[in-house]
Parts: C-alpha cells; sequence; structure tokens
C-alpha cells in the first residue's frame, strides 16, 4: 500500500480528534469561568461603589456627584489591571502597578472607613471594616483573572491540532528530491523506509518528522543515522 506523502495516518486523524476534543473541553471551561468572573466582578463592584457613594455623600459631595467618586476610584483599579496584563515584561509597567496599588488602597481603606462610620453599635468596628474590604480586594482579582482567561482563550492564538498536519505545515517543510515519492512509504520493507529516511534528511528534514511520515519511532530514525554514521567512521 502507498501513502503519499503528507497524507495523515489513522493514527494521526485519532490523535488530532482527541486533541480537537480536549481544546473545545477547554475553551467551554474557559468561556464558563469567563462568564464567572464577570459576575462575580459586578457584583463586587456594585457593592463597593454603594458603599462609596454613600461615604462620598457623609463627606460633603453632593448627592448629584457622590455617584462619580466610587467611579474614579474603583474604575482605576480595572483600568490599571488590564493596563498591567497589557504590558507585563515591558520596563512601563511600573505606572500601572502604582495606580493599581494605590486605588486598592484607597478603595479598600475607604471602604472600611464607610463600614466604621455607618455600621450598628454591637458590631465590632474590625468585623465591620474587615467585611467591607473583601469587595474592593475581590474585585481587584477577579478583574486580573478575567483579563488573563480572556488573553489565554482567545481562538486566533489556539494551536493548529494534528489532523491538520498535511495542510498547515507541509508547505513549510523542504521538498523531496524530484521523481523520488512514488512507491516509498511502504510498510512491507525498513530498507526502503531506511533510504527514504536518508533522502528525506538530506532534504532538511528532522527525526520527528521523518518519523512521522515514515510511519516509525524518533528513536528508530536516530538508530538509522547513527548506525550509518560508525559504520563511515
Amino acid at each position: 500500500m502507498v501513502r503519499t506523502l503528507g497524507e495523515p495516518t489513522a493514527g494521526n486523524s485519532g490523535e488530532g480528534g482527541a486533541v480537537m476534543r480536549e481544546s473545545d473541553g477547554r475553551r467551554w471551561a474557559a468561556v464558563t469561568a469567563v462568564a464567572g468572573t464577570v459576575f462575580i466582578a459586578a457584583g463586587a463592584f456594585w457593592l463597593s461603589f454603594t458603599s462609596l457613594a454613600d461615604l462620598a455623600a457623609r463627606s460633603g459631595i453632593g448627592a448629584g456627584q457622590a455617584w462619580a467618586w466610587p467611579l474614579i476610584v474603583d474604575g482605576i483599579i480595572v483600568v490599571a489591571t488590564v493596563a498591567v496584563v497589557a504590558l507585563a515584561g515591558q520596563r512601563s509597567a511600573w505606572y500601572p502597578w502604582a495606580l493599581l496599588v494605590g486605588g486598592a488602597l484607597v478603595s479598600v481603606t475607604a471602604n472600611a472607613i464607610h463600614a466604621v462610620v455607618a455600621a450598628d453599635a454591637d458590631v465590632p468596628r474590625m468585623l465591620a471594616a474587615s467585611v467591607a474590604a473583601v469587595p474592593p480586594v475581590v474585585l481587584l482579582a477577579i478583574t486580573h483573572l478575567t483579563v488573563i482567561l480572556t488573553r489565554t482563550t482567545d481562538p486566533e492564538k489556539e494551536p493548529a491540532d494534528a489532523a491538520s498536519f498535511s495542510t498547515a505545515t507541509a508547505e513549510s517543510m523542504p521538498a523531496l528530491p524530484s521523481g523520488e515519492t512514488d512507491g516509498r512509504c511502504r510498510d512491507d520493507g525498513v530498507a526502503d523506509r531506511r533510504a527514504l529516511g536518508w533522502e528525506l534528511r538530506e532534504a532538511g528534514w528532522s527525526n520527528k518528522r521523518i518519523a512521522r511520515e515514515l510511519g516509525v519511532h524518533p528513536s528508530t530514525v536516530g538508530r538509522w543515522f547513527a548506525v550509518a554514521h560508525l559504520t563511515d567512521t
């Protein structure tokens, strides 16, 4: 039976299907995680927003402008978190990090102060401050997680699966010498496969690609070339 160059074998097709199923499963899991993080972030933002707006109104800011103060404070956390992930590894990343740390400190402190001011007299101040500090901390952590999940599950960055080997990578591989592609890839002759292996190696193919094309293990291809090298020596 003759198999043309680059034609996927049954094993490659099965492996490609398994890789595709695994990729689909991870993609759905990531989509579910992103949806959950967005829901949690919205809840944390709302709790922090109401507390900071009430604190701003108690501090003398008019009722019509009090809503803008929590947007400024928590908005810095969201924007700075996205900027930190986008500028990861660059020298200019220190500035969004400074904004992130500053905004988080202001938000946590302001939420804790509002809890101390507005809490009932029978509630310990430390407990009230700790409970109020949870929403801004969760908002900070969940925003960062959402950005990371969104970046790592971008479909444009998904690697090609094994089933698309013949169409995705065949053009990038060196071509075989002309007139020697027919009737070479046979399963009934080790000598034929070894000879074709040498031709592929001279054409610039790696041991792994040669093994995949000839249907043998990469270590077998390595032994072919090692034995030939020792014989020449």
